[in-house]
């Protein structure tokens, strides 16, 4: 594609490592950017996505961290499980974080159904954190790509097509908002699928939802006790201002509130660069500052 920008290219052509770590009987896959020896950094995508939804955007904080991305149980390369519960996938971030050789204690990033894990890893292992930021989450409604799910509108019964091209044309993003650029969207789309007998189908596994253990994700927001940053998309129809009010106010109104303008729910694909740079933003001003007690 000719209208690829530079930055993007150079991001995907970053190198990588991948690697997989047993957690619970189960495979898990992750990539890892840069030096082992920096701060880490864990990117944790959304439900029914996978790692390299980062591909374009975690080499860009190799100058100063060591990026991770992880594929959870029943996501992308990793193997699925019987049923799945928001503190095993914290022991499976924990888990890479040994395997790529994070000691110092990381920061995570998760978006949507990600973030809703981080927030459960924080609260359970705030103690081996630096900090999450938690990207269009929102905690006062079931995470959207579960409700997509429970509603039958998306994720179930996943079709075979008869050939990749074909497959990547039937990727979309849940839910519903504008598409993101072209080369963002093959990209990511091309790494949701695989091939199977028949044909080509989805990554992820489509019982996630239904055997999803419920977990009461404000009371684990409320409980944590390490740094934490909201992120939303100012276009976003999950994490409006009042949801991300009704999260500030179970965090003690103790941490950054950032709307990114023109974004929507999916704001790392539809606004990666402006992302970015809010990330950065906040990571240069923990490593400055001190935490304030709760």
């Amino acid at each position: 594609m000719s209208d690829v920008p530079a930055w993007y290219t150079r991001a995907i052509e970053t190198p990588k490592q991948e690697g997989t770590i047993e957690v619970a009987g189960v495979p898990i896959h992750y990539l890892e950017w840069g030096d082992r020896a920096k701060p880490g950094i864990v990117f944790v995508h959304g439900g029914s996505a996978h790692a390299r939804w980062w591909s374009h955007l975690a080499p860009m904080f190799i100058e100063r961290y060591h990026p991770v991305a992880i594929d959870m149980s029943g996501h992308g390369d990793s193997g699925r499980r019987p049923d799945y519960a928001f503190d095993v996938w914290a022991e499976e971030i924990m888990a890479v974080c040994g395997a790529t050789g994070i000691d110092d204690p990381p920061v995570l990033v998760g978006h949507s159904m990600g973030g809703l894990i981080s927030i459960v890893t924080a609260a359970l292992h705030g103690d081996r954190l630096r900090g999450a930021i938690i990207v269009d989450s929102p905690v006062t409604e079931p995470d959207p790509e579960r409700e997509e799910a429970v509603r039958g509108r998306a994720f179930r019964n996943p079709k075979t097509y008869a050939d990749l091209e074909t497959a990547m044309k039937h990727f979309r993003l849940v839910p519903t908002q504008p598409p993101g650029p072209p080369y963002v969207m093959d990209y990511i789309a091309r790494h949701s699928l695989h091939e199977v007998e028949g044909g080509w189908t989805w990554k992820f596994d489509p019982n996630i939802f239904p055997r999803l253990k419920p977990a009461a994700i404000h009371e684990f927001l409320a409980g944590i006790e390490t740094r934490v940053a909201l992120f939303r998309g100012e276009l976003s129809h999950l994490v409006t201002p009042d949801v991300s009010d009704y999260m500030h106010e179970l965090l003690g109104r103790n941490a950054p509130v950032v709307a990114i303008p023109e974004a929507y729910h999916h704001l790392i694909i539809d606004q990666p660069l402006a992302f970015v740079s809010a990330l950065r933003a906040i990571l240069a001003d923990w490593e400055h500052s001190i935490p304030r007690k709760r």
